[in-house]
């Protein structure tokens, strides 16, 4: 995997920014906001975990209402998560004000917030800044990056993209930005995410356009198997390219779809390489499955394995444990077919060791980009989850969040 540079995100017909509201310490930027010039469609997809922030609870019903979007408010260092009747007024007194500086409905503003779980929001902090934060909105390379900063927690660097393509002699761009360094797992993924998008394409649409992106993506990364009570993803469609409005199942949307399956991609990636602690990049494909679940569910399987995380972290070539995990993934196969390679070395050929000398097996092992294939020879279908090791950092990082 080719660690990408972030791309401006910039699209026509959007602004960004962000700031320090007072949520960090030491001026750190903890408040973003994204705006459309004009009326656009969304779409959003937000966390399985059944305990939620007031935000996704907002977010998810704005977006039901109204399929549209025109603002995103986010806050990071505080995950206004089980914070009681407050929290959700909180969110109610945040988009009102936004959108009344704006002097655009309530009900477009879509927020989120990203930090620490089961302390109050400290909304009266974002409120004194907001006339300040809409000043301050642009669309040049530093305002994205703003943006970009504002809703880190622990993550490293920011994180961010940008995909542009012509189809009919109309050029579309599409954008994003995205956080997420822990609590990274599959079933939406775990982090905020949002993009953009100058394309004419109705709300139904664009949903469909990012559940399927979202399943070769976002649903595709694990850094240590946990959902967060946050997670979302959101993307805003402006029009301003002025195309033949996207519809399902033709050519046009299929340019779509791939353009934004690539800006998902690549967000993703960047997330599991910015893994809390993580000093590996892990590609775990399953390929020659009979379904697409059959082959998920053994990536998954072995991506999310503890002991397949240490080994890599300590380059310990004990291929026994990639095996193991591909047995307790819960999907039927013939162990007697199954061929595994790591870093294009056979470890083992119709279930049965190769042999290979050990010195080879451990320089494999030393690489920072490991690719593990799993190939079960019984299909044609396959699946890939993206990982990093596990190390003695993320259990510092996470021993320590608090303190």
């Amino acid at each position: 995997m080719k660690i990408l540079k972030n791309r401006n995100p910039s699209v026509p017909g959007f602004k960004a920014t962000g700031l320090h509201c007072g949520i960090k310490d030491k001026n750190i930027k903890d408040l973003a906001l994204i705006v459309s010039e004009v009326p656009a469609t969304a779409a959003a997809v937000f966390t399985k975990n059944r305990v939620v922030s007031p935000a996704v609870v907002w977010s998810r019903q704005a977006l039901a209402k109204s399929g549209s979007c025109r603002a995103v408010i986010v806050n990071s260092g505080n995950a206004n998560t089980v914070t009681g009747p407050k929290g959700l007024k909180d969110c109610d007194t945040i988009t009102k004000k936004v959108a009344d500086e704006l002097g655009i409905l309530q009900k477009e503003v879509f927020i989120a917030s990203t930090g620490i779980i089961g302390i109050p929001l400290p909304s009266e902090k974002i409120i004194k800044v907001t006339p300040n934060l809409i000043a301050k909105l642009g669309n040049t390379a530093k305002n994205w990056a703003d943006a970009s900063e504002a809703i880190m927690t622990t993550d490293l660097m920011p994180k961010s993209d940008c995909i542009r393509y012509s189809f009919k002699r109309k050029n579309i761009a599409i954008g994003g930005i995205t956080k997420g360094s822990g609590m990274i797992h599959p079933n939406m993924a775990t982090m905020l995410g949002f993009l953009f998008t100058d394309a004419v394409i109705d709300a139904k649409t664009l949903k469909i356009a990012l559940k399927e992106a979202m399943d070769r993506s976002f649903n595709r990364i694990t850094v240590d198997g946990d959902n967060s009570t946050n997670d979302c993803v959101a993307i805003l469609a402006n029009g301003k390219a002025k195309n033949p409005a996207i519809k399902p199942n033709t050519p046009a949307y299929r340019e779509f779809l791939k353009a934004l399956m690539k800006l998902s991609k690549n967000l993703a990636s960047k997330i599991v390489l910015d893994g809390e602690g993580a000093t590996k990049f892990v590609t775990v494909r399953v390929q020659g499955g009979k379904t697409r679940k059959q082959a998920y569910l053994i990536a998954n399987s072995v991506a999310t394995s503890s002991l397949v995380k240490t080994a890599l972290f300590g380059e310990d070539p004990n291929w026994g444990r990639i095996f193991c995990a591909v047995g307790n993934a819960g999907a039927p196969f013939n162990p007697d077919k199954v061929d595994i390679l790591l870093n294009k070395n056979l470890l083992l050929k119709n279930g049965n060791p190769t042999n290979l000398p050990q010195k080879i097996l451990e320089k494999a092992m030393q690489k920072y980009e490991i690719n593990i294939i799993i190939d079960l020879k019984c299909g044609k279908e396959w699946e890939e989850v993206l990982t990093c090791d596990l190390s003695y950092n993320y259990v510092k990082i996470n021993a320590e969040y608090t303190t």
